[in-house]
């Protein structure tokens, strides 16, 4: 690796005029900080100002914001769209507005925009394969300074024909002339963010682009733009929603960008080839994106370099393949073979076992029948009055593509369990799964059924060897069925009644 490339390189900072458009007061305080580690500014009506720096917040001043503050900086920034984001015009700042019930500003967040060059060698073999990659991280773990300088090295050292898709202006900065951290690339703006996919699909058709680069592909009309694209053969490079590729795989809106997952019916003969039960899910269709990088830092990257097999593999139960690089200060890279382990029990179950009550959300549902269920059951569990405050929302299934339930689903932490109908019986009987009650047995043998099968499961993984469990009546057997699939192992019933008994079965390794 060359020695310019052995660290990121801060060029084009343009702070200053960031803080050219704060007031004056503002400023001063400011400058007595280490502005190069500033991160933003906020000034809500009210209140004093602050800066939030890479390792503290700082109050700038006992005095509160007042509305002339306010209308100095909006006077000097660009004009807001309809996310409520402006800019300034040639540079990578990021200025968003807080309004009132009146649409008027009431609070301002100004985040400093840098651009990063020099930090994609970990990524760098990825972008000149011509293969279409997704980028997935949590907020602020830099996905957008990685496309940027994605950009920048295909449209200038590879020399392809680049655009970026520039939905809030916060990859190529504020103003007609985009910013030149994408190098040569070019840049077409979006001019309101519901508008995102038809501005892809017109670059394609218009502009006879190599390469495509889109940030914080969220919706179905965008998934279905990029799958266009990609079999149009322009290699398309995004973020999206989501930390992990499970957590993509779960999502109804995103998951076709990997595939998507269907439900299929085997026959027996190909349930008992497999050591599954009949109903399994499979990915439905070839992935968009033929990558997926999970950013667990700015220098630090989980990659999957075969999507489909990825999925298969997670959707058979078993740990994907996939490889681990990590960058030091000095710039040295490190790859090393990475295997996470299968994921634990389904939702509810794994919530019931939580400290504490679960906490529910019924969105769409009635609050006083889902209560008093809760009662007549005798569990641990409340309802909450939001989705931010549960650990389990409940919806029925009719609504599952309602916009408001797919949003609070993707900001919240929660989990989503879909009933058919809104009664007590399909409360009661979700409730009882997650909390294994089996009516008309006594609470004693359900623990015991439970402790049993939990250590078996335990012998399976760690033995690599099938275990026989103890014959048990079909309730308690179908319960066993639910706790070792949420361990992502199979089991198959075997013998005849009252002998009839499950054994668990090691997970196979991947071929």
């Amino acid at each position: 690796m060359k020695d310019s490339a052995k660290k990121s390189i801060v060029q084009g900072d343009d702070v200053h005029l960031l803080l050219a458009a704060l007031p004056a007061e503002i400023q001063t305080a400011l400058r007595k900080l280490a502005v190069e580690q500033l991160v933003e500014v906020v000034m809500d009506l009210g209140r004093p100002p602050l800066a939030r720096l890479a390792e503290e917040t700082v109050k700038l001043g006992d005095q509160p914001v007042d509305s002339d503050q306010l209308a100095h900086v909006l006077a000097l920034v660009g004009e807001f769209s309809d996310d409520n984001r402006a800019g300034i015009e040639r540079t990578l700042h990021r200025i968003s507005g807080i309004r009132n019930r009146k649409g008027q500003i009431i609070g301002l967040t100004l985040r400093v925009g840098r651009a990063v060059f020099g930090g994609i060698e970990l990524l760098r073999d990825l972008i000149e394969t011509g293969q279409s990659i997704l980028i997935l991280g949590r907020p602020g773990v830099g996905k957008t300074t990685k496309l940027r300088e994605m950009a920048r090295v295909l449209a200038d050292d590879v020399h392809k024909r680049v655009i970026v898709i520039d939905t809030s202006n916060e990859i190529a900065g504020d103003g007609d002339i985009p910013h030149p951290g994408i190098g040569s690339a070019r840049r077409m703006q979006v001019p309101r963010p519901d508008r995102q996919h038809a501005v892809m699909i017109e670059a394609v058709e218009n502009h006879m682009p190599e390469v495509i680069i889109v940030d914080e592909i969220g919706t179905e009309a965008e998934a279905a733009a990029a799958r266009t694209i990609a079999e149009r053969g322009v290699q398309l490079i995004g973020t999206a929603h989501g930390n992990s590729l499970e957590n993509l795989i779960i999502n109804p809106t995103l998951s076709d960008l990997v595939g998507g997952v269907q439900t299929v019916t085997l026959s027996d003969e190909e349930a008992r080839r497999r050591r599954t039960t009949k109903t399994v899910s499979e990915r439905r269709s070839p992935p968009t994106f033929d990558i997926v990088v999970e950013m667990e830092d700015r220098d630090e990257l989980i990659i999957h370099r075969d999507t489909g097999a990825a999925v298969d593999a997670i959707l058979r139960g078993f740990a994907p393949q996939s490889q681990r690089r990590e960058q030091s200060a000095n710039g040295a890279i490190t790859v090393a073979e990475h295997r996470r382990e299968p994921s634990g029990p389904p939702p509810a179950q794994q919530l019931a076992r939580r400290e504490g009550p679960l906490r529910i959300y019924p969105y769409a549902l009635s609050r006083d029948l889902l209560e008093r269920v809760i009662r007549s059951l005798g569990i641990d569990a409340r309802t909450v009055g939001t989705p931010e405050q549960a650990d389990l929302v409940l919806a029925l299934r009719s609504r599952s593509e309602d916009f408001r339930l797919k949003r609070a689903m993707e900001e919240g932490d929660a989990s989503l369990h879909l009933l058919k109908r809104n009664t007590a019986n399909e409360m009661r009987r979700m409730l009882q799964q997650a909390f294994n009650i089996i009516e008309g047995i006594e609470d004693d043998e359900v623990q015991e059924v439970v402790t049993e099968t939990e250590a078996a499961i335990d012998r399976v993984l760690h033995e690599r060897k099938e275990v026989a469990l103890t014959p048990r009546r079909p309730a308690l057997r179908k319960m066993q069925h639910r706790i070792i699939a949420g361990s992502r192992l199979t089991a198959l019933s075997c013998g005849r009644e009252p002998e009839r008994h499950l054994v668990i079965y090691p997970l196979e390794e991947q071929a």
